[in-house]
């Protein structure tokens, strides 16, 4: 990762009264429209989304702890970590195990995934349960070896604001993007604009909101010059687009981290979004910015007809800057007394910087005991993980008017709950029966003080756990798994306040051999060299022959491949496209590879052209010579006389 906003250092606050300045060799922008009237971003909060964190093992296409350490091919340690604090685990479904020692409570110190769906609707449900409006989903260059994950993120994010009535859209950020005038008018172009069909896409005045952040930042980073910046902004205005600015803090003097010159560019932005953090980090500080940046940033907007988004910050966790609340409030209190269009939460999910709204540990017993990361009670006031999400919420209100304008912060640090005990482990996990895809668990009940709600059932797969079920009983069937495949299976319970034992024992079992009718791909995890829009390879193992996967176009050899869970028998593969008499008839030229451990593989089926009609199905069959053990089958494709593509609706996968 290059040096970006994540690392930009902190610079002096200008002193004095500041102006507009137009400096000689200023670009001109048209003549600005309007301020606006509420929309997805005016009047509304807006929290920056990074979700950019990945664990080896989840099948992300990085493959690696992405943004969790610094190597990313080893798992974070105190001696590999790019965090400052650690997040609040307790909702999250799959976690991965890392090098650091357990949590002061014993717990194992593991860490949650942006590319499992379940961490991102778990983030976007927090945003409904408290008023946020709209998430920036953070893009960086995609055209590098992370642009396939972050497609894929564009995907996850798009159906996580739909199923949470949440409003979401593209924020760019060009860091270190060498050739960005042309790649980002490309990307809008061939991958992003895609997702402003969705509901939840976010519209200011009609128009789909894109962001950009960098132009005019006063660092080699940005070398871009204000010609090639104005060129992109009103491109994308030509789009259609309503397009935010993420400027430098002194944008409107062109001084200090602002280049001069730029003051054309900024003013052709239809929203304005001044970064500040590093600049920022008590009450004092905050108030200073208020005096010399947003009340006169404010006029420069109203006078040229451009909406106001300033950044408000939680502070960092490890810096102490937080004051349990009151650095934050008082910058909440600063924008609305300015009379601001909207507000930019920076961040939702920067756990590298500290910056992070997102659910965090309360207090040492959270943390791991070797990392010496502080929690959120490190001033001495107990703060609830999900306090900084509650006064985002408030926040928002004030900046609606649902609540009157005031300094002091309505939200206490921790709502009473009245109970902090966890229930006892569940007790002799056992195996009470098993098929080729299911196997049935039972234990005994836990205790609680004051009552237990329910348990939940994790699978443990080496460094990861993912929750595979959820009863109020104390007996649960496991179903959807690969046949002939060993799993190992643990329960914790769980009560009324949300306290979480520790696991029981752990039972393993292995399932009954396959079956000729189990289509062992369903559901399974899958990977891929490519993917375009938003036609990723998870279509193809949903069930479902109307969604589907489509490979980079033209550009062969491409590959999509499905993770069976363990060395399973594979003797044949059926493969579909959508039914629909709109995919005509066409032959795609395919060959079969498998692996055991996901890198060496073997050719399991030679290269040969499969036709898909749809007078029968538009399905073909591609039978093995003979039935092979592998976990992970490869489908490569090298020709499609249909599409210059390779295309799968669904990846079907069976025994003998």
């Amino acid at each position: 990762m290059g040096v970006t906003r994540r690392v930009f250092l902190r610079a002096a606050v200008a002193a004095g009264a500041v102006g507009t300045v137009g400096a000689a060799g200023t670009v001109l922008a048209p003549a600005a429209s309007a301020a606006s009237a509420p929309g997805d971003v005016v009047g509304k909060i807006t929290v920056g989304y990074q979700g950019w964190f990945a664990c080896v093992g989840d099948g992300a296409p990085i493959n690696g702890w992405w943004h969790w350490s610094q190597n990313w091919g080893q798992a974070p340690s105190p001696t590999n970590t790019n965090i400052k604090c650690w997040p609040d685990l307790r909702d999250y479904t799959s976690t991965y195990q890392t090098s650091y020692a357990a949590l002061g409570n014993g717990q194992p110190a593991r860490l949650f995934s942006s590319y499992d769906q379940q961490t991102v609707n778990t983030h976007f449900l927090w945003m409904q349960q408290n008023g946020i409006d709209t998430a920036a989903l953070q893009r960086f260059n995609p055209t590098g070896g992370e642009g396939p994950t972050r497609d894929a993120m564009a995907t996850k994010v798009r159906s996580a604001a739909e199923a949470y009535s949440r409003k979401f859209y593209i924020m760019y950020d060009v860091s270190n993007w060498t050739n960005m005038q042309s790649e980002i008018k490309t990307d809008w172009t061939n991958k992003m604009s895609a997702h402003t069909a969705s509901s939840a896409y976010a519209k200011q005045n009609g128009k789909p909101v894109v962001c950009i952040w960098g132009f005019g930042f006063n660092d080699p980073n940005h070398p871009f010059t204000a010609d090639a910046c104005l060129d992109v902004v009103n491109w994308f205005k030509n789009q259609g687009c309503y397009v935010i600015g993420g400027v430098p803090r002194e944008w409107r003097t062109g001084t200090g981290g602002s280049q001069s010159g730029f003051l054309g560019v900024y003013h052709a932005f239809n929203m304005i979004s001044p970064w500040m953090v590093g600049a920022i980090g008590n009450i004092t500080e905050a108030d200073n910015a208020y005096t010399t940046y947003t009340v006169p940033d404010q006029a420069d907007c109203n006078a040229n007809g451009i909406d106001f988004q300033p950044c408000v910050l939680p502070g960092d966790v490890s810096a102490r800057q937080r004051a349990h609340g009151d650095f934050m409030w008082r910058q909440f209190y600063n924008m609305v007394r300015a009379g601001v269009q909207g507000i930019y939460i920076s961040m939702f999910d920067e756990y590298n910087e500290g910056n992070q709204i997102a659910k965090t540990a309360e207090t040492q017993a959270w943390v791991p005991t070797d990392s010496g990361f502080l929690a959120l009670d490190e001033d001495g006031t107990a703060c609830s993980a999900d306090y900084y999400l509650r006064l985002t919420g408030d926040g928002g209100r004030m900046l609606k008017g649902q609540i009157a304008l005031t300094a002091t912060r309505p939200t206490q640090p921790v709502l009473p709950t009245g109970d902090t005990a966890p229930p006892s482990a569940p007790g002799s996990l056992t195996v009470t029966g098993h098929t080729g895809n299911s196997v049935s668990l039972a234990w005994n009940a836990s205790t609680d003080n004051v009552g237990v709600t329910g348990y939940r059932i994790l699978q443990v797969s080496g460094s990861t756990t993912t929750q595979v079920g959820t009863t109020g009983a104390a007996s649960f069937t496991v179903t959807g798994l690969a046949a002939s495949t060993a799993y190992t299976f643990d329960v914790v319970a769980q009560d009324a306040a949300g306290n979480v034992s520790q696991p029981s024992n752990q039972v393993t079992v292995t399932t009954d051999p396959p079956s000729g009718t189990t289509n062992l791909a369903l559901h399974r995890p899958t990977s891929e060299s490519s993917h375009t829009q938003v036609y990723g390879s998870s279509n193809a193992t949903d069930g479902d022959t109307g969604t589907y996967w489509e490979s980079a176009n033209n550009a062969f050899p491409q590959w999509v491949q499905v993770d069976l869970g363990a060395g399973t028998g594979v003797k044949r593969i059926v493969l579909d496209l959508p039914p629909a008499a709109a995919w005509a008839t066409r032959t795609q030229t395919v060959s079969v590879q498998g692996s055991t451990d996901g890198g060496t593989f073997t050719q399991l089926l030679a290269s040969a052209g499969y036709t898909f009609d749809p007078a029968t199905g538009n399905t073909a069959t591609l039978t093995l010579p003979a039935t092979a053990t592998t976990r992970y089958v490869r489908l490569t494709f090298t020709a499609n006389n249909g599409w210059p593509a390779g295309q799968v609706s669904e990846f079907q996968v069976f025994g003998a």
